[in-house]
C-alpha cells in the first residue's frame, strides 16, 4: 500500500517537474532557432560537401579581428582605462591589439601555402596557379571595392577630385601601404589588405621557386629540405625590413645604384613598414609541419612529438607574446615603460615582427596538436561566427567607430560621460551596428563571390583533369607510332629472329 503511495507521488512530481521544465525548453527552443539558422548561413562548404576551413583556425581568426577591434576603441578612447605608469603589464597588453594583424600575416601563411606544401613534400598534383589566382580575387577584391568606394563616397569625397587620382589608383592596385600619401589613409586597416594582396600574388611563384630548388632531393629529405628554404625567405624578410627602415631613416643615402632608383625599389619591396614577408614564412612553415603530420606515411609519430610540445609551446607562445607587447609598449613610451627593455629599443623596427611572428606561431601550433579542452575554446561557435565574418569586420569596423565618435557620441557629451561609460558605448555600438553590417556585409557581398569561385574551381580542375588525360592518350598513342615506325626500320632478319 505504502508503495503504491509513493508511485503516485512520484508519478505526480515528475508530471509536475515536465509542466515546469516544458516552457524553459521552449524558450531554449526558440533561442537556439536563431542560432541554428545564423549557423546555416555562415557555414561555407565546398562543393563535396566538405568544410573549406579548419575549425578552430576560425576562432584563431576571430580572435584576430577582436585584438585589432579592441586596439582601435582602446585609441578612440585615449587608451586611458587606467593609468600607465600604475599598471604597465596591463597597459602594455591592452594596447597591443594591432598585433592582431601579424596574427593575420601567420594565419595567411600557414592556410595558403597548405596545399604547396603537401605537392613539395609528397609530390602529389601541383596546385592550379589559375584556381589559386582566381579565388584570391573572388575572395578580396569584391568586398574592398565595395567598402574602399562607399567610404569614398559618404566619408572621403576628395578622392573623387582630380588632384587625388594619384592617390586613389594606389589604392585601387593594392600599393596604397607604399607611400606617405595613403598609408593608413582612407580606412585604417586597408594598408594589410596590399601586404596581404602583394604576398598572394607572389605565393605561388615563390613556391615554384622551392619547388626548383628541392626537385634533385629525395623525398625522404623533402621535410627539411622545404624548411630550410622557408628559413631563407625569414632571413631575407628580416634582411629587407632591417635595410628598408635604415634607408627610409636616412633619406638621402644610397647603394649601388642613384637613390631615385633605390626609391622605386623600395616602393615594391618594403613600403612604409615593410612587406612581413617574415610573418607569412613563419605561418608557411608550421603549415608545413602540419601536412607532414597528417600525411599517413608518418605513421603519426611526427604529430604525437608535437601534441608533447603542445603545452610548452601555448605557455612560451604566451611569453613570448606578453615580452612582445612590453617591448611595443616601451616603444610608444619612448623608453619610459619597462627600463629593462630600454637596450632593445634600437632593433625594436626589425626584430619586433620576428618576435611576435615566433609567439603566434607557436601558439597555432600548439591550439592545432593540443587537448580538446584548448581545442574546444577556439571551436566555440561565437568565435567562429566572429572569424567567419572577420574580413568584413576588418574593413568595416573602424570606419563604423568614427560615424559613432563624430555623429553618435557627441549627443551625449550633455549628459557628462566618464570614460568608462564612453568605451562601453563604443562596445554597445559594436554589438549593435558593427557586427551585424559586417554579418549583412558578408552574407550579401563576400560569400556569393566565394560560392562562385568554390564552383568555377571545380570546373576548372575538372578541365585540367580531361585536359591531362588527353594529353596522356596522345602521349601514348605517339609511342606506339614511334615503336612501329622503329619496328618496320630493322632489317627482316632482325625482326624475324
Amino acid at each position: 500500500m505504502t508503495e503504491t503511495v509513493l508511485d503516485k507521488r512520484f508519478a505526480k512530481m515528475n508530471s509536475l517537474i515536465h509542466y515546469i521544465q516544458y516552457p524553459f525548453l521552449w524558450i531554449q527552443n526558440i533561442i537556439q532557432r536563431p542560432g541554428r539558422w545564423i549557423a546555416g548561413l555562415l557555414d561555407d562548404n565546398q562543393q563535396n560537401g566538405k568544410k573549406n576551413t579548419i575549425a578552430v583556425l576560425d576562432g584563431v581568426r576571430g580572435v584576430a579581428v577582436l585584438m585589432v577591434i579592441v586596439f582601435h576603441i582602446n585609441r578612440m578612447t585615449g587608451d586611458n582605462l587606467w593609468s600607465r605608469t600604475s599598471y604597465p603589464l596591463a597597459t602594455s597588453i591592452s594596447t597591443a591589439g594591432g598585433t592582431g594583424v601579424t596574427l593575420f600575416f601567420v594565419l595567411s601563411g600557414f592556410l595558403l601555402f597548405m596545399p604547396f606544401a603537401k605537392a613539395l613534400l609528397f609530390m602529389t598534383r601541383w596546385p592550379l596557379m589559375r584556381v589559386f589566382y582566381m579565388r584570391r580575387v573572388l575572395r578580396i577584391l569584391p568586398g574592398y571595392y565595395v567598402s574602399l568606394f562607399l567610404i569614398i563616397l559618404f566619408m572621403h569625397p576628395e578622392y573623387l577630385l582630380r588632384d587625388h587620382l594619384k592617390s586613389l589608383a594606389l589604392f585601387l592596385t593594392f600599393f596604397m601601404d607604399s607611400s606617405r600619401v595613403t598609408f593608413r589613409q582612407i580606412n585604417g586597416p586597408f594598408w594589410t589588405l596590399a601586404t596581404e594582396w602583394q604576398f598572394y600574388m607572389l605565393l605561388p611563384l615563390i613556391a615554384l621557386g622551392i619547388a626548383f630548388v628541392v626537385s634533385r632531393v629525395p623525398i625522404q629529405r623533402r621535410l627539411p629540405a622545404v624548411m630550410f628554404c622557408l628559413l631563407g625567405i625569414i632571413a631575407w624578410g628580416l634582411f629587407v625590413r632591417y635595410w628598408g627602415f635604415y634607408y627610409l631613416n636616412h633619406p638621402s643615402e644610397t647603394f649601388l645604384v642613384p637613390r631615385s632608383f633605390l626609391n622605386i625599389i623600395m616602393f615594391f619591396s618594403f613600403g612604409i613598414t615593410g612587406k612581413y614577408t617574415e610573418d607569412f614564412a613563419v605561418g608557411m612553415l608550421i603549415s608545413l609541419c602540419y601536412i607532414y603530420s597528417q600525411h599517413p606515411s608518418t605513421d603519426g609519430k611526427f604529430a604525437q612529438r608535437w601534441q608533447r610540445l603542445s603545452p610548452w609551446l601555448w605557455g612560451g607562445g604566451l611569453l613570448v607574446l606578453v615580452f612582445g607587447a612590453m617591448w611595443h609598449f616601451n616603444h610608444e613610451m619612448n623608453g619610459y615603460g619597462w627600463s629593462f627593455l630600454n637596450g632593445l629599443l634600437p632593433v625594436y623596427d626589425w626584430l619586433s615582427e620576428m618576435l611576435l611572428s615566433i609567439g603566434f606561431g607557436a601558439c597555432i601550433a600548439a591550439i592545432l596538436y593540443g587537448s580538446a579542452g584548448l581545442k574546444g575554446i577556439f571551436e566555440w561557435t561565437l568565435l567562429r561566427w566572429v572569424g567567419l565574418i572577420s574580413y568584413s569586420l576588418y574593413i568595416w569596423h573602424l570606419p563604423l567607430l568614427i560615424l559613432f565618435a563624430t555623429r553618435v557620441l557627441p549627443l551625449f557629451h550633455s549628459l557628462g560621460l566618464n570614460r568608462y561609460v564612453s568605451y562601453s558605448l563604443y562596445w554597445l555600438w559594436a554589438l549593435v551596428i558593427v557586427f551585424p553590417f559586417a554579418f549583412l556585409s558578408y552574407l550579401i557581398i563576400e560569400k556569393p563571390w566565394m560560392k562562385l569561385g568554390d564552383q568555377w574551381r571545380v570546373v576548372l580542375e575538372k578541365n585540367h583533369r580531361e585536359e591531362q588525360k588527353r594529353r596522356e592518350a596522345a602521349f601514348a598513342r605517339q609511342q606506339v607510332i614511334l615503336e612501329q615506325g622503329t619496328a618496320s626500320a630493322l632489317p627482316q632478319e632482325a625482326v624475324t629472329k
